[in-house]
């Protein structure tokens, strides 16, 4: 670990260096989160074990080799990289291994934001390249979710595609897609593999008004009948309407049901 803590430093844009993208910083956020991931699941006994509350202030890291470690924070200030909650021992004994748990996966999923948006800062990305970064982020479960299990409890959103009416969302209200839906995938360098948290990946969909096809500043809706996506205004059901629709019938199986109850 460089310096005593943060694990690896992506160093920043100087003359004549390599520009850095927010995928190759979702790339480093990826890496350490993966890591992390370890300490809270297949290596939490370790990890558990680790944090005596009779040894000194201890910090959580995550690597971006894809692993985790518990440390002394960095002797340098101000440090190289943003630090971890500090003293994450200490509260262990105290509290039920549970809530201890939840607690440090928190304040690790604060810090893994403030690392990937302090290379955002070095790397001078503007207001765009810090909603892409966002954006990936966002699509990806935290560890505070997948420690407590609220990843697998929500239901997740679908999006349209063509061909295929499995997956089927069981959310309520209504089936919606509102614009840069949090389940899009994005891909990152290096990760050639099927995202750990996303099913398959998103297809181009046409709407079953105009037939155009699918735009990341359009909403849309589902027909909880027939499956065919729409977009909002082609339909007249705007996103605060289709909060309130328990389930949404598209005009064609409206008009259907009207003639079979006649």
């Amino acid at each position: 670990m460089d310096n005593g803590g943060g694990g690896g430093i992506m160093r920043a844009a100087e003359p004549g260096a390599v520009h850095r993208t927010p995928e190759d910083v979702f790339h480093d956020f990826r890496a350490r989160q993966k890591g992390l991931l370890k300490a809270f699941t297949t290596d939490v006994d370790k990890f558990y074990l680790m944090c005596d509350p009779e040894k000194e202030n201890l910090c959580l890291y995550g690597l971006p080799n894809g692993s985790w470690e518990v440390n002394l924070p960095a002797e340098e200030v101000p440090p190289e990289l943003p630090e971890p909650a500090l003293g994450i021992n200490f509260a262990r004994d105290g509290m039920d291994d549970k809530d201890w748990l939840s607690l440090v996966a928190a304040h690790t999923d604060s810090w893994l934001l403030s690392v990937a948006f302090y290379f955002g800062a070095r790397f001078g990305f503007d207001q765009d390249s810090r909603k892409q970064l966002f954006t990936m982020i966002n699509s990806v479960p935290t560890i505070f979710e997948v420690v407590t299990g609220t990843d697998k409890r929500q239901p997740k959103e679908k999006t349209p595609k063509t061909g295929s009416k499995n997956n089927k969302s069981a959310s309520k209200p209504a089936r919606q897609l509102e614009p840069n839906p949090r389940s899009s995938k994005i891909p990152f360098p290096g990760d050639n593999e099927e995202s750990d948290w996303d099913g398959e990946r998103e297809q181009e969909a046409q709407c079953g008004a105009c037939g155009e096809n699918y735009g990341q500043d359009d909403f849309w809706i589902c027909c909880d009948l027939c499956e065919k996506w729409f977009h909002g205004k082609c339909v007249k059901v705007t996103p605060a309407k289709a909060e309130h629709i328990k389930q949404y019938k598209c005009p064609n199986c409206s008009s259907s049901s009207k003639r079979g109850r006649a």
